[in-house]
């Protein structure tokens, strides 16, 4: 599964950046958690997780974005932003690309500001 993580997030950010954000980093990892794309639109710090199900029988694949995944996404972009302090007093917002069904029929979503910190 983590071959098949990895292809979207590839695809992914190859999506964002010919939507005109730059990558800054990829697959961030700290003990809190990993964050999959950090981007940066403009003036803002974009934080990207990337999600895929094949199949809806748990709920989509940006529901699988819970509290708790969103809580150790905040706690890792902060520790991003502590590493990286020339970012630090940008703006800053959580978002989800997300990869729905079979890969002959899939469907993307990508939520800007899918949920926000504190």
């Amino acid at each position: 599964m983590r071959a098949a993580g990895d292809a979207y997030e590839q695809r992914a950010c190859a999506e964002l950046e010919r939507a005109g954000l730059k990558l800054l980093a990829r697959n961030y990892s700290t003990r809190h958690g990993e964050l999959d794309l950090v981007m940066r639109e403009g003036d803002t710090v974009v934080f990207v997780e990337v999600r895929y199900r094949k199949s809806a029988s748990h709920g989509d694949a940006a529901a699988s974005v819970t509290t708790s995944k969103q809580a150790r996404l905040i706690l890792a972009a902060q520790h991003w932003l502590a590493a990286h302090p020339q970012h630090a007093r940008r703006a800053c917002r959580f978002d989800v690309v997300s990869y729905d069904g079979a890969a002959d029929a899939i469907h993307r979503d990508w939520l800007r500001g899918a949920f926000e910190a504190g």
